[in-house]
Parts: C-alpha cells; structure tokens; sequence
C-alpha cells in the first residue's frame, strides 16, 4: 500500500488517509483482474451471504416449536370440550 504523507497537525486525518490509499490499491487490484475472475468472486460473495442469512433464518426460527405447542394444546382443549 502507498503511504501518503500529510502536513497535518490532526493524526486521524493521517490514519484516514492511509486507509484510503490501501481500500484504492486493493480496487485497483480487483480491476486488474479477468472478467470471469471478477464474476466468480462477487459470485463468491453473493453466494456465502445469501447461505448466511438462509442458515441464520431457519436457526432463528426453526429452534423453538412454540406455535405447534399451541396448535397442540388448542386441539387437546378441543377434543375435550367435543368429548363433554
């Protein structure tokens, strides 16, 4: 990554000016690359967030059965009331 130096009293100006050069150098990088090279990484990157978000929902959901227990419940209340 290329170092700019800044002539400023403010040394988070200086880090944010580093960290602009080294995001540059890596899109420069990333323009370097073959088009199919550039298609299968953000292919790469699409693929394992959308798997992300799919594996975060379903363990978000799917770790309780609270509404079948209800359903459950509901039906044996009914079955009961029925019965009398």
């Amino acid at each position: 990554p290329q170092v700019v130096v800044a002539h400023s009293s403010d040394k988070s100006q200086f880090f944010y000016l580093v960290l602009i050069q080294e995001k540059m150098s890596l899109f420069t990088k990333f323009n370097g690359l073959a088009p199919k090279a550039k298609n299968m990484i953000v292919a790469g990157g699409l693929t394992s967030f959308v798997l992300g978000v799919y594996f975060y929902t379903m363990r978000a959901v799917g770790g309780t059965d609270e509404l079948q227990v209800a359903i459950d419940k509901f039906e044996g209340m009914k079955k009961k009331t029925e019965t009398e």
